[in-house]
């Protein structure tokens, strides 16, 4: 199983010149992607102009979303984001896409929150046609466009997951809800007639280092899904704060048939970066 790391670019004090130091020291290893969380009413930075400065001063690391709200955006302007990224990047960009689950990031941008499940369908249909017969440029290093992904954790997700994407991403938790939505995908991978099995990405929080960096680290998860009422304290809780823990929740993931783990910061400092290569350089 690969592990990837995220950029702080959603966490307090993560959305300026620290995300390029973490992102420089991400690319010197032994991490394999750098991902990015999606929101619009939150101080954050916009994931693919985030990935976009990541990939300037990168030339290794995988740059995937995990993911953008497709919805809210015009499908041509998405594509011509994720086209230009791609190139930018040299071919690495992974593009994870969902309806999302916060409400106000419809609301401020004004989009109609009904049908949203039906745009990102019509999104993952439209965006290989924009790629593939150049409507939309700059052309893709593969024909077909970057690797998509979708998540979200309803039959209609799993649904347009296996018929228009690559693989699922999942929206973190323990392995054991990783593994339960992972047999999901690959179900509905096969009901849909694809060969071979979807790609299955995992995501987790975690905060190395002193009891003020786990008290930080646990304020802005709280924050974060504030919108999920109580149980916001229970993604507090599951913050990874030690070697071990991490340790655990790794081969957790990798037991339940996950190819790539994306490990997100919820403290910015860049020495988090470092710490987390220590603990993988002791599997």
């Amino acid at each position: 199983m690969r592990v990837g790391i995220g950029l702080p670019s959603t966490v307090p004090g993560g959305a300026g010149r620290p995300s390029l130091e973490w992102a420089r020291r991400a690319d010197r290893g032994p991490f394999s992607s750098l991902g990015v969380l999606d929101r619009v009413v939150y101080e954050s930075l916009d994931p693919l102009l985030a990935l976009a400065a990541a990939a300037a001063v990168t030339s290794r690391v995988r740059l995937v979303t995990m993911v953008v709200v497709g919805p809210i955006r015009a499908t041509a302007v998405l594509a011509k984001q994720a086209a230009s990224l791609d190139a930018l990047s040299g071919g690495r960009l992974v593009l994870g896409l969902s309806i999302g689950a916060r409400l106000d990031d419809y609301d401020a941008p004004q989009i109609s929150r009904r049908g949203r499940g039906g745009r990102l369908s019509h999104q993952l249909l439209e965006l290989p046609e924009c790629w593939e017969r150049g409507r939309i440029g700059p052309g893709t290093t593969a024909s077909k466009g970057p690797e998509v992904l979708v998540g979200g954790l309803s039959g209609e997700s799993f649904a347009r997951m296996a018929r228009w994407s690559d693989g699922y991403v999942h929206g973190g938790g323990p392995p054991r809800a990783f593994a339960g939505a992972a047999s999901k995908a690959r179900a509905a991978w096969r009901d849909h007639g694809r060969p071979g099995r979807p790609q299955l990405w995992g995501q987790g929080y975690f905060a190395l280092g002193d009891q003020d960096t786990v008290e930080r680290g646990a304020a802005y998860l709280r924050d974060y899904y504030s919108f999920t009422g109580p149980f916001a304290e229970k993604v507090a809780a599951a913050n990874l704060t030690t070697p071990q823990a991490i340790i655990d929740f790794i081969r957790g993931y990798e037991d339940a048939g996950c190819d790539e783990l994306v490990l997100l910061p919820t403290v910015a400092e860049p020495d988090q970066v470092d710490r987390l290569a220590g603990v993988l350089a002791s599997l």
